[in-house]
């Protein structure tokens, strides 16, 4: 493999694992620490296998296209005997023969445009005067079509209005265009046909490589540009509009449903406006705004810029405004040709996310990185909440809407609107209230969470004779949300705002409601709900509704709707639970050649064996695992369970146990006496935020708190994600400063919550992190309903496993998952080195003490008693022949 510059074993064994699979078309689970080069292995791996497949490929069809050009033609074949089926061999023969030419044709005309395109790229990447020339042939375009645009207004002034239309010119884009139903809809030219056709080419065998954030990706890009495949990959990156578009005035609007809508709202103008330029006729309602950057010949530049060299989301917006041309559809146009393409894995793994991409999985190679929660992502992906204040809100904004505009409306976006408007009165009455009262003011008579299934939740909803697929195909296609929110953007404002004429007089109810609703303030007295006002106000509710539509339409068997009944009908909410994640996992292992689940910390694997692939329909014999070991040397690091603290106090931190005065004075003496022989940082984790409190308060009366700050600067988790930064710039600063300084203060503590903002994705490498402290074992909360109800589930559906019950794997597997990811964060590369000590005697036991990372698990030591742990890491707290 073309690996020049590692010297590493173990990166071998991994692209060669990686390379097998991937020729074999297997499902794989790849296990990599962090340090040991995956990405750059994932990188190296795949490319090498997508190189010698396209060789394969090409002499495959170089074969194929000569035996093609000596076959003789289907008119050749002659009449001859029936065979055993009944038809004559010469039919037999016509029909092989005819297949054969049409697949040597095909063959032809895939070479033909391969070789095109290869003859543009090369064209483009030896002549840099094309670029200028193309940028400055667009300026001149620009520039006619803004004195086109100035000579129409010119000639258009004094012509007068139209006396027919009463509505404001800008009003024109808040009205609903003609619906008609998938089948009933009409093929018009011009309409159904897009240039899109013009871009498109075959869809070449490539890699589909995912992560979980847009900081991931970019590290990724900047991989392949370093590895031996950066000249000469085609690579494209793919991400959301909000992080790709270019238009201000799209992006000014901030919420990534806005944005999404307001683009997709452009797009349908450009088509009204090139139907109404081709039929020569005038419409009573012109199309508005047109997106400017959403120009064919510019994204065709920019698609084959993207192809010429890599580049990553941020080179590609900045060429995005230097060309004029949308990065988002340009790169789109891109993905054919492309042989790597880089996206977030919730685009991947949403259908219609990746259909509307055009992401075309057949015969494709997917590899899914950082997919530890990989099944809580898909879980996430498709439950949707809303709540009984978004309901109410959403009523009233969609009636006043409709008594607006009803004279202007097509009678099926009326029935549609009835039936959306019927929907959200049923679900507000399912949660006990009424939608015509402010949802703040009505108490709800029965509180809980209660549990359906939906054809239950359906049936007593009584909106079991509503299509809600077709309703939820309405929404999306109608872009009624977008509408909806510009709606109330120019009549929901201040009553200072609202002019007082007949017009405005009609939707002076939609504004009293939102002003009840921003004061927050009623005749009961109830307090103000600001932080979800804010929210209503930065994006239409009837956004999250269409989410809750959607969710409504997946299988009985596969999910649950949780009404949950807190005091008032506002603070109330419907959700949907996704119970069976690999029903929407299923058809990117089914359509796939090979698809690779890769992280640095993947154990316990049993969820994606069983919940995401067997249930998925993968046979077991197509499923393969690879764990490999670290490229850290044995006596950097040292893992220790420890069962009991320096007074012999058994430690066993259970929900009856570990708020008991004892066990939390035990947990402080064991962090005085570390932080009294370790260097540096030391990063204690907490099973949750109120426990960490309370611990931390229980330590400040007893004077524990005094001892520990004596040693180390103790830094607390903030739980605000903006104040995140912050803290660790801070605690860097102290852990350098002491080190330079020395003195009595030797470092940092920083006390952390496992599942919180610093277990995942942060780096405590070298001193930030020379040990890492797991105080308990974090259980999930086992009486949360969602949580039984997925116990349930599994119970109902997965065979034992040994001996043990699905949901009870489940719980230790949520527990061990989340102890991996944090205990992971102190290893970062070759020469790093740290302890790791969990505080619990229950991790010995033989069922959690497997669920531990192999390259942890193996130089793992057990110790009963405190003093012969204390001594191990003694030993090892200057470690100065780890330095080399």
């Amino acid at each position: 493999f073309p690996f020049p510059y590692t010297p590493y074993r173990i990166q071998e064994q991994f692209m060669e694992a990686l390379y097998a699979a991937l020729e074999a078309g297997r499902v794989g689970i790849f296990e990599s620490p962090t340090g040991t080069g995956k990405s750059l292995s994932l990188i190296c791996g795949a490319l090498a296998w997508l190189r010698d497949w396209e060789e394969k490929r090409r002499q495959e069809e170089e074969q194929l296209l000569a035996l093609g050009q000596d076959a003789p033609s289907p008119q050749e074949a002659r009449p001859g005997s029936a065979d055993t089926a009944g038809q004559p061999d010469w039919v037999t023969a016509f029909v092989q023969r005819k297949e054969e030419r049409d697949k040597v044709d095909r063959l032809k005309e895939e070479q033909i445009r391969r070789k095109k395109r290869e003859e543009r790229l090369e064209k483009i990447r030896q002549n840099v005067q094309l670029k200028y020339a193309a940028k400055r042939k667009r300026c001149e375009e620009d520039e006619a079509k803004r004195l086109l645009q100035l000579s129409k207004e010119a000639l258009s002034q004094g012509a007068g209005e139209d006396a027919l239309d009463q509505l404001d010119h800008n009003e024109e884009e808040l009205i609903l265009a003609e619906y008609e139903s998938d089948d009933e809809k009409k093929v018009v030219s011009g309409l159904e046909e897009d240039d899109d056709d013009d871009l498109e080419e075959e869809h070449v065998t490539k890699i589909y490589y995912c992560s979980r954030t847009h900081s991931q990706l970019s590290q990724f890009v900047r991989e392949v540009q370093k590895s031996p495949f950066g000249k000469d990959t085609r690579l494209v990156s793919l991400g959301s509009r909000q992080n790709l578009c270019v238009n201000e005035e799209v992006r000014r609007l901030g919420a990534l449903q806005l944005i999404n809508d307001r683009c997709m709202e452009m797009q349908k103008n450009k088509h009204e406006k090139k139907s109404s330029e081709e039929n020569g006729g005038k419409k009573r309602r012109v199309s508005h705004t047109v997106c400017p950057f959403y120009s064919f010949e510019q994204m065709q530049f920019l698609r084959d810029e993207v192809l010429v060299e890599v580049k990553d989301i941020e080179q590609l917006v900045s060429l995005g405004r230097e060309a004029k041309a949308c990065p988002y559809y340009g790169s789109r146009f891109a993905i054919p040709a492309a042989q790597l393409v880089v996206l977030p894995y919730q685009m991947l793994l949403h259908e219609p996310t990746r259909n509307a991409a055009g992401i075309k999985l057949k015969d494709q190679v997917v590899i899914i990185d950082e997919a530890h929660n990989l099944i809580d992502t898909i879980t996430c992906i498709h439950s949707a909440e809303v709540s009984g204040s978004q309901l109410c809100c959403a009523h009233s904004q969609l009636s006043q809407y409709m008594e607006r505009y009803r004279k202007r409306l097509k009678a099926k976006n009326l029935m549609y609107i009835k039936q959306i408007l019927y929907l959200l009165e049923q679900f507000v009455a399912m949660l006990g209230g009424n939608v015509n009262q402010n949802p703040g003011c009505q108490a709800v008579s029965q509180t809980g969470t209660v549990l359906k299934s939906i054809n239950d939740f359906l049936f007593q909803s009584q909106i079991d004779n509503i299509n809600l697929f077709k309703v939820q195909r309405y929404c999306e296609k109608s872009l009624i949300s977008r509408k909806l929110f510009g709606f109330v953007e120019r009549y929901g404002g201040p009553a200072s705002a609202v002019k007082t004429n007949k017009e405005n007089q009609k939707v002076a109810g939609l504004q009293d409601f939102l002003l009840t609703l921003q004061q927050g303030s009623d005749k009961e007295g109830n307090p103000p709900m600001e932080a979800e006002h804010e929210q209503l106000r930065a994006a239409s509710p009837l956004m999250q509704i269409e989410g809750f539509l959607s969710a409504l339409t997946n299988a009985n068997q596969d999910g649950r709707v949780i009404l949950n009944k807190q005091g008032t009908v506002a603070q109330s909410s419907l959700k949907f639970l996704l119970l069976n994640p690999a029903v929407h996992f299923a058809k990117v292992v089914e359509e796939c050649r090979a698809v690779i689940i890769a992280g640095g910390t993947m154990q316990p694997v049993a969820d994606f064996r069983e919940q995401l692939l067997c249930c998925a329909g993968v046979d077991p014999a197509r499923i393969v695992e690879f764990s490999c070991g670290h490229v850290i040397p044995p006596e950097n690091i040292l893992p220790i369970i420890l069962c009991s603290g320096p007074s012999n106090q058994q430690l066993e931190f259970t929900y009856q146990t570990r708020d008991l005065p004892q066990m939390m004075d035990e947990t402080g003496r064991i962090l005085c006496n570390l932080c009294n022989v370790i260097p540096g940082g030391v990063v204690c984790f907490f099973p949750s935020y109120e426990y960490e409190k309370q611990v931390y308060g229980h330590w400040e009366r007893t004077g524990l708190l005094s001892r520990l700050a004596a040693r180390k600067k103790i830094f607390q988790e903030p739980k605000k994600a903006n104040q995140v930064e912050q803290v660790l710039v801070e605690y860097a600063k102290c852990i350098k400063r002491c080190s330079q300084t020395g003195g009595q203060m030797t470092g940092a503590l920083l006390l952390s919550v496992v599942g919180g903002k610093m277990s995942e994705g942060i780096n405590f490498s070298d001193d930030l992190g020379r040990c890492v402290i797991m105080v308990g074992m974090p259980y999930p909360n086992i009486k949360s309903p969602e949580l039984q109800e997925k116990m349930t589930w599994l119970d109902k559906t997965m065979p034992r496993a040994g001996g043990q019950a699905p949901s009870r794997v489940l719980i230790e597997n949520l527990c061990m998952k989340a102890v991996n990811q944090s205990i992971g964060r102190a290893i970062r590369h070759q020469k790093d080195f740290a302890s790791i000590v969990l505080l619990d005697h229950r991790y010995a036991r033989p069922a959690i003490f497997n669920k531990l990372p192999q390259w942890i698990r193996e130089r793992t030591q057990v110790k009963p008693a405190f003093g012969s742990a204390f001594a191990e890491l003694r030993k090892v707290r200057t470690p100065c022949i780890l330095c080399h």
